[in-house]
């Protein structure tokens, strides 16, 4: 596809498939279905888990190892940073106050997300090293973070308001102060996933328990 902008290879397609399970998590969530766009959150930060793996089965070069961080970052944008803030204002959070407490928490993901493009470039292509380290809370915690806060919701009413923002306003904190978080390993990502998984089975009880 040399005549289209872009470089196209399945090592993007786990990152594409998170970005359009974003959207349409963003869309669910404006129209009250705030339950599926959790799970959407939760479908996107499971690419976001394993794009990187499957990037690293291809040899690429140094364009398409550059446009890799760059769209990896924009797509995070959207599924951990845009959609968190839709998931919030479909639950009630729309004061001037809740409404500030959003746009500060994709404000933070969104300087977060700037300042790793930029040091990932330093650590690959100038010194020539892995990351081991990151410097603050990854944005893609989030994915797990508030599908767990989102268990509380059917026990805690109209506390969980309150609880959803808080969250937020300390996550986007957590973003941008310089806290050395390990990198996961193959082993760490496993678990996340099991985590993950568990919390679904969370939220599936709770939608039953609304039911009965």
């Amino acid at each position: 596809m040399k005549r289209m902008v872009g470089f196209y290879n399945y090592t993007v397609i786990l990152t594409y498939i998170g970005v359009v399970s974003a959207v349409l998590g963003i869309g669910l969530s404006m129209y009250g279905h705030t339950s599926m766009a959790v799970v959407c959150l939760m479908v996107s930060g499971f690419c976001d888990l394993f794009d990187g793996t499957v990037a690293r089965t291809r040899k690429r070069t140094v364009h398409e190892q550059k446009f890799g961080i760059q769209i990896d970052s924009l797509a995070d944008l959207i599924c951990f940073g845009v959609l968190p803030a839709a998931i919030g204002f479909s639950i009630g959070l729309t004061k001037w106050f809740e409404a500030a407490a959003l746009i500060a928490f994709v404000l933070a993901a969104l300087i977060r997300l700037a300042y790793y493009n930029v040091t990932e470039e330093e650590l690959e292509f100038c010194e020539n090293t892995k990351r081991v380290y990151y410097d603050g809370l990854p944005v893609t915690t989030v994915a797990i973070l508030i599908p767990m806060i989102y268990t509380l919701r059917p026990v805690m009413k109209n506390g969980f308001l309150l609880l959803y923002a808080l969250c937020l306003l300390f996550t986007a904190a957590a973003f941008l102060f310089k806290v050395k978080v390990r990198k996961l390993g193959m082993k760490g990502m496993i678990a996340a996933a099991f985590c993950g998984l568990a919390v679904l089975a969370l939220l599936i009880a709770g939608w039953n328990h609304i039911a009965a």
